[in-house]
């Protein structure tokens, strides 16, 4: 199988396995991603999940030029790169999850790779990891969020730089910048990704989802109207039961026991 769905508890592990082409996505691995991505959307006991690739060289080296871009190419004008409407990989363009998501970048995350990444809410880099948006070397342009996500991740003028010269930083570089939140040594990627994913599963899943929300769409209305939609989130929060739960727990001085309701 392209994707390995894995879930632990309320974490679910979302694994790119195609370790003998960097992690590329190929049309099976595009289509397994949109399945994995609406089945953690999905499904009420999956709270939190994580995005990484296998083996130790790439999360993701983007979409697969031998395959997936010559079968869009074949498609015909106005086809452009033949996503659907989630976009590359499922989480890149209309697919709207508000659980947190978790990039583990073990390796190269290019073009289509990091724009994955950059649909993720965290991100914990290796140190031997590299990331940029390689299209214009070949003729495209990053067509998956990348346009989008990155000057709203990092100042403009590097995002420019990124997109322009598609030349990929290190991971040292990426966090000093802002793009990735954490640079730890490879074998640590997935211990920090779960100590993350473990953390937020013991805040309130639907404060998080709220919180997201309200981030996410804020970003694009001026910020009267995202101080209303943070009201409207907050006022509505406030009628859950686990809203109920967390100020009782800090009352009782106890650890919340959150159900997501």
């Amino acid at each position: 199988m392209a994707i390995r769905y894995e879930q632990e508890e309320r974490v679910v592990t979302v694994t790119i396995d195609r370790p003998e082409a960097m992690n590329a996505i190929d049309a099976e691995t595009h289509a397994a991603l949109i399945d994995a991505w609406l089945r953690f959307r999905d499904d009420p006991g999956a709270w939190v999940a994580i995005l990484t690739g296998a083996g130790e060289k790439a999360f993701s080296a983007g979409a697969d030029l031998k395959k997936l871009i010559p079968q869009a190419v074949a498609a015909g004008p106005g086809r452009g790169r033949g996503h659907n409407d989630y976009g590359l990989g499922g989480i890149t363009r209309g697919l709207e999850i508000w659980k947190p998501m978790i990039a583990a970048i073990n390796g190269h995350a290019l073009a289509g790779g990091l724009e994955l990444a950059l649909a993720c809410d965290l991100r914990v880099a290796a140190e031997h990891a590299t990331l940029g948006l390689t299209e214009t070397r070949w003729a495209i342009m990053p067509g998956a969020g990348g346009t989008q996500r990155l000057p709203r991740t990092v100042p403009v003028c590097r995002a420019l730089e990124l997109i322009l010269l598609a030349e990929p930083i290190g991971a040292a570089e990426a966090h000093r910048i802002g793009l990735v939140n954490r640079v730890v040594p490879g074998p640590e990627v997935m211990p920090t990704a779960r100590r993350w994913a473990a953390t937020l599963c013991e805040r309130g899943p639907l404060a998080l989802r709220a919180a997201k929300e309200a981030v996410i769409r804020g970003l694009s209305l001026p910020l009267p109207d995202g101080l209303r939609l943070e009201a409207f989130l907050s006022g509505t929060l406030r009628a859950t039961e686990d809203a109920v739960e967390g100020p009782r727990a800090f009352a009782e001085k106890r650890k919340p026991v959150f159900k997501g309701r």
